[in-house]
Order: C-alpha cells, then structure tokens, then sequence
C-alpha cells in the first residue's frame, strides 16, 4: 500500500509542477559593445611582432638579438599593451569620444654603451607603429640598469660560470651527492638564483642553491651554496666570492675542495635518490586506511543545457557583469570597465605585485626576497591542464608574450573561464510550521563565473582567480601552490622552520600579493568612509530602571589620503565603504561598494630596512630593532587609499627586485602630499597575504586549501534589492494541502531535469610554449 501512496505522491508532484510565470523583463542593460573593450585588448602576435620590426629597424637604436653573443648590447626585452589614459578611455567609452590611439610598452636593455641604462618606450600607432618616444617614472628617475630583470642569456653565463668554477669540487659533489656540475651529462646538479642580488644599490651578487637534478629539485639541496658576482658587463671577470657548505662559510672553491682533500671537512652523505616514488614527485604511495576508491574519477563540472556567459573578442559577459581583460606579461591579470546592469563598478581590478620574504640560517635563505613582478610573473602563464586546473568544459584562451624573446611566444590554454557551482546555495530559506511541516521552501543555486590562470615564478604556483556571482559580488583571490623554497637542513635551521626530509629545511616566509582596485560606483566622484559598531548603555525605555547596552553603527569620514590608510598592527575597520555622495538608492542610503579583506596579511620586515623599501605598499609600521637607528618612513598597509593619478598607474615595477633599495616606484609618494578625497576619483590599493611556516605535508607540494587569501567587492546599498532576483534559476516549493503535504506545487523556471553531464573526450595535454 505504501508503494500505491508514494506513486501517487510522485504524479501530483509531476502534475503540479510549474515553470512559474516569468517576470516582467526590466530595461535592457548599457553594455558596452565588444569592439569598445578592444582598447583594453593585448597586443596581438602581429602587433608584437610590429613593434619589434620597427624598434630593430631604427638604426639609432642600434638593438641586436636577444638570445646568443655578449651580454654588452642592446636589447628589446619587453613589448606589451600600453594601456589608454584613463580620461581618453571614458571619454571613448562613455561621452563617445574618439577611439584612444592604441600605443604598445617596450622596454630596451641598452647594455651596449659606455653608460648602460633601461629606457621604456611608448610605440605607435599600432597596428602599423611609425614613432615612439620615452615613456618617465614619477619624479622622472632614470631606470639603473643593474635593476633590470634576468635574462635567459645571463642566466646561461651564469651556468657556465658554475661550470668552471665547480670543476675542483667535482670529488666532493660527486662522493657526498652522487652527481656533479661541470661535464655531467644525467647526473646532474642544478641551482636556484636568490633575489635580491646583493645588499646595496649598484650590485649585482647572487647566491645561489646548488640543488640535484631530479624530479622536484627545488627539495633537493646538496648543502652547497655558491655568491657569484656577476655585475661586469664582460662575463670573463665574474667570479666566485663566496661559498657555504653544511654550515661553513668559505672563500673559494678552491679551499673547500682543499679541506674536503686534507680530510678537515664535515661532509654531508646524501642517499642514492630512489628512481621511483621519490618523495618530491607525485607518483602515488601509501593507502588511505577507508579505501574508498580513488582510482575513479571524482566529481566534475558540467553546462547540462550549455554555456550561461558570453566571451566576445576580450570582454566577459555573464547575468548583469560585464567586463575586458588581459594578460600582461609583467604582472598578470587586469579587468577594466567592470558594469553590474551597464553601470560600471570599476574602471581597473589588477594584480600588482606577489612577494615572499623570507628566514632561515643558511646565506640563501636569509637573502631571500622575492617580488615576483621582476620575474616575469604575467608572463609564465603556462598551459592550463583539463580537468584538473580547470574543468573539461572551460573555454581555454591562447596568450602571446614578447617577454625576453625574439619573438611573441604562445602560450597555449593559459586563462580559461568556467561557470563553477559553488556547492552552497546563494540564499535559501526553510519556512517551517513547527508542526512537522512547512508553509514554503526557496532556494537559488550558487554559482560563479570564474576567470583564471596561473604563475609559475619558479618553485611556486599562483592561482589567480577573479570571480563573479549574480548578486553583484566581485571576488579576488589567489590560491599558493607548488614547491616550498627549502634549503639545506642544519640543527640551527629550525630556528627559521620545520625539517620536512633528512636534509631539507622548509623555510617561515611571509606572503604579500597586492591589488589595484579603481573604483567608480555609479561614476568617478567617489567618497570613502569607515563603519563600525560602538556600544552604547542607555536606560530602558519600557522598563524604568533597567538598562540596556546595545550596538550602534558609527560611522567615520575619512578625507584625506592619510586618514585612508590602514597600516598593519592595527585593527581593520570592518566595513569598508567607498560610495557615490551624490547618487541614491530607492531607500535613501548612499550608492556604494565595500571591501571586505579574506587575508592575515602581517609585516614581512622592520620599516625601512632596506630591502623594504621597495615594497611600501606591504611595509610595517612597527618599531625599528634595538640598536637600529631607522629613517621616520611613515606604517605600511592593508588598505591604502589614494586620488587617481595617470602617472601612479602600480604600485611596484619590474625592477623593484634587484634594486629595492631605491625603487622606481615608492608607493609612500602616492600618499605624501596626503590629498583630499571626498567626491574624488579615487583608487584602492588592497595587500592581502598570509605567513607559511612549512611542514611536512607540504611535500611533495603546497597544497590550496588554507592557501588562498584575497578581497571580495561587495553591494552595500548600490542597489534597492539582491539583483539577483533576475536570476531565473530559483525554486520554490509550497504545499497545497496542509498539514497533509500530499501535493505540492514546485516552481521553476528551469528544465525539471539537468540531464547528462560530461563531454567523453580523454584528457591531453601539450605543454609547450614556442616562439611564432
């Protein structure tokens, strides 16, 4: 009989089904045409390749190539999209303006002349360039060409200056390690290069981990490490200042190879690396004790009735977003124009800079600071694995980089952009009748449009996602994975972190990613406030003589730059309000957005030590070490607030890692003459970030969960509802029979069923990256 009711049960359910009347179309958005977000687009490969023929055709320019021959010459190092002045884009995008002229970035090592500099080029108009002229940082420094960034030329100097200068260490490397350096043809040593490259501006010394050759070298130090000052123009008088070994500090070669001859040596005996499963690969070992299977595929993503966004050209297009970007090969990631309804958000969303200092006993360690924009960090965008980066049914899109090449590389699948369930309703409700039953049930699925892509600076892996949701959220984010930056163990260095194999120490670092966030909620005049609740202890109205303490909302201006920066140390106010003080919404509040931190972003050094000042944005403000006497440099930030300035375009620069002592770009200035910012056009700058103290479940690699840190936008107030009302995916559930519940009407306004999934196609994967 129960069988016949549940039968009976299902029918009225099918019978009372209901798509639900669809509600009344609004206005159709202001969403601006793909070919507008062209002027935020990359240069194309034939663009790239324009600009390079014209700048090598200038004879006064005198470039040469840059792979092969000496290292004292001109060089192109780096062609990339020049993007329009802000006011010339808005003026084209909003008033109907002319189209900006589009302009490309080159950046010329000229390392063939008495005084060696880096000059940077603006070059146009593209796509047929005929002029260029300098391009100048604030305060028009020139740019010292000891600050420039590695080069693969250099770097194969470097190796054979470790050839040579390894050859008397060839018994040592070989009887303690089982591989060597110089003329070794599989069992081979390896290194890491450390930045910055020396302790003083003008320098150019690098110490650098020698580390075996083996599946995830980056775990494998040898316990030697090698200074190698290479700032001659003339390779032949770079040389070997110093070497540490197994906790020992020496001058030359020569005497460690002495000492390990006379038998005085401590010498460090590493085993024979197994030729399977080796601990810093990922080939599976081990079991898990429930023995659920895993050699079956896990869940996947699907588009059961296809895609819900619309990529056009490089502007994105999903429910009420719209949005250009682009890949720069300098830094990574940049949106602009971002609209919610054709309004605009933002004008700019960007990456700006990732760093990693870091601590640990060894010479190596204890000199590691990277900013990973001096490496190139746009620019390794490497291809985007199926299935496991990003799910099967993503659209994957090619990029072009002219990044110390002669020529554009494509770099296959290196952005992709899915639709990612987020597993967790975007709201929902359960309106129970606390008698067993319920008046009505509703709920609306979450998801998210997501674009992505990664950095592969070396060891370490970014993931860097922009996220979009149908409630008019906008979310940054950046997952850290890959390799742990470890050294040698010795007993000392556990000081500076945890021993994770027998001769590996993973060093403490801090990590520090920083953003560009140009807002403009419903157009440029902006202002910016704080909020916060305050308590207050009042009598209580309904009951003489009791009292009540309660929350209240207090609300602070912020005017001035200075008044708008949040330096680390000290409590982030936790609404964080930018708003248009002359547009309203339906229920009288002002227009506005909000920043809302996701990080445990903390200092990374004393304030104004050296290296740290070329990181400004993500200084701290605490006291100077005993003893040392530091320069009055005002706290650093998890927010800073600014007034847009078309030469304050990022707050780092491809040159800050081997010159931060000096950098071209002081972020401090932004904030110096402490200008107003009410009704203003103003910028956010964002640090986000969190201190790693590696374990050993970081081997073989740093693994996302836990890892990942970033800001979300928010609505406060912009609109007069969730604007994701719109959305046509919601169900609703309600009885029609109570208290029996015996039918039931479901609304929806989508297919009853989502149907297959999965396209069947077998994973592949190229991997390569060529010159075109």
């Amino acid at each position: 009989m129960w069988l016949l009711r549940l039968a009976w049960a299902l029918a009225a359910l099918s019978i009372m089904a209901s798509s639900g009347p669809s509600p009344s179309p609004g206005p159709g958005p202001t969403v601006p045409p793909p070919d507008k977000a062209s002027i935020f687009a990359d240069l194309s490969p034939a663009e790239l390749r324009a600009v390079r023929t014209f700048l090598m055709s200038r004879p006064e320019l005198g470039l040469s190539l840059s792979r092969g021959g000496p290292l004292a010459k001109n060089t192109l190092f780096l062609v990339e999209l020049l993007p329009p002045k802000k006011r010339l884009a808005l003026r084209y995008l909003d008033q109907g303006g002319p189209q900006p002229r589009r302009q490309a970035r080159a950046v010329i090592f000229f390392g063939g002349q008495a005084e060696p500099n880096v000059t940077e080029f603006a070059v146009g108009p593209l796509p047929q360039p005929s002029s260029y002229r300098p391009l100048r940082f604030k305060g028009g420094r020139a740019i010292p060409f000891d600050a420039r960034p590695m080069t693969q030329l250099e770097y194969e100097l470097l190796h054979r200056t470790l050839v040579k200068a390894m050859e008397p260490l060839y018994r040592l490397l070989r009887d303690s390690t089982g591989f060597w350096y110089h003329n070794c043809s599989q069992r081979c040593l390896t290194f890491s290069d450390i930045a910055p490259r020396g302790l003083a501006p003008g320098e150019r010394r690098t110490w650098m981990v020698l580390q075996r050759f083996v599946e995830g070298f980056f775990l494998h130090p040898v316990g030697l490490e090698v200074l190698v000052d290479h700032r001659d123009p003339d390779p032949g008088r770079w040389a070997v200042q110093q070497l540490w070994y197994n906790g020992q500090y020496f001058s030359s070669p020569q005497e460690l190879a002495r000492r390990y001859e006379e038998g005085t040596l401590v010498v460090a005996h590493l085993a024979e690396p197994p030729s399977q499963q080796l601990f810093s690969s990922y080939e599976p070992r081990g079991h898990f004790a429930t023995e659920t299977p895993t050699e079956v595929h896990g869940a996947k993503v699907c588009e059961p009735q296809g895609r819900r966004y619309r990529l056009r050209g490089n502007q994105l297009e999903y429910g009420g977003w719209s949005l250009a970007f682009r890949l720069r090969s300098s830094a990574g990631l940049q949106l602009f124009d971002l609209r919610f309804n054709g309004e605009r958000v933002a004008y700019e969303v960007s990456v700006q800079e990732a760093i990693a200092f870091y601590g640990g006993h060894t010479p190596a360690a204890m000199q590691t600071k990277y900013m990973d924009a001096g490496w190139g960090m746009g620019s390794v965008t490497y291809e985007l694995a199926r299935g496991i980066d990003c799910p099967e049914v993503a659209t994957y899109l090619d990029a072009h980089h002219l990044y110390d090449a002669d020529g554009p590389v494509r770099f296959s699948r290196a952005i992709c952009i899915f639709e990612l369930p987020t597993g967790v309703p975007l709201r929902r409700h359960f309106d129970s009748d606390f008698q067993g039953g319920f008046h009505f049930y509703a709920g609306l699925e979450g998801q998210a449009l997501v674009l992505r892509t990664t950095s592969t600076v070396y060891n370490y892996d970014y993931i860097w996602d922009f996220l979009l949701y149908p409630n008019g959220v906008m979310e940054a984010k950046v997952h850290a994975t890959g390799f742990i930056h470890a050294t040698f163990y010795t007993p000392q260095g556990l000081r500076y972190g945890s021993r994770v194999h027998s001769h590996v120490l993973g060093n403490l670092h801090t990590h520090l990613v920083h953003y560009k966030v140009d807002l403009d909620i419903a157009g440029t005049g902006n202002s910016f406030e704080t909020m916060d609740v305050r308590f207050e202890n009042i009598s209580n109205p309904w009951s003489p003589g009791a009292r009540v303490v309660q929350p209240w909302l207090h609300r602070q201006p912020r005017r001035r730059e200075r008044q708008a920066a949040f330096p680390f140390g000290k409590a982030l106010p936790r609404y964080l309000l930018f708003y248009n003080p002359h547009r309203r919404n339906r229920w009288g509040h002002a227009r506005s957005y909000r920043i809302q931190h996701s990080s445990h972003a903390g200092r990374v050094l004393p304030r104004g030590w050296q290296e740290e000042k070329g990181i400004s944005w993500g200084r701290w403000g605490g006291g100077a070490p005993m003893g040392l006497i530091l320069p009055p440099i005002p706290h650093r930030y998890h927010l800073a607030v600014t007034r847009h300035h078309e030469n304050e375009p990022s707050s780092s620069s491809i040159y800050a890692q081997n010159d931060p002592w000096e950098p071209l770009v002081s972020f401090e200035g932004f904030l110096r003459d402490n200008e107003t910012i009410e009704d203003q056009d103003l910028v956010a700058w964002v640090t986000v970030g969190f201190l790693h103290v590696p374990h050993a479940e970081d081997i073989p690699n740093t693994a996302t969960p836990g890892n990942a840190v970033g800001f979300f936008l928010r609505p406060f107030n912009f609109f007069d509802e969730d604007p994701s009302v719109a959305s046509r995916s919601p169900v609703i559930v309600r009885p029609l029979d109570p208290p029996t519940f015996s039918q039931l009407e479901i609304q929806r306004w989508t297919p009853a069923s989502p149907g297959p999934c999965v396209a069947p196609e077998p994973f592949t994967y190229n991997g390569t990256y060529r010159q075109e």
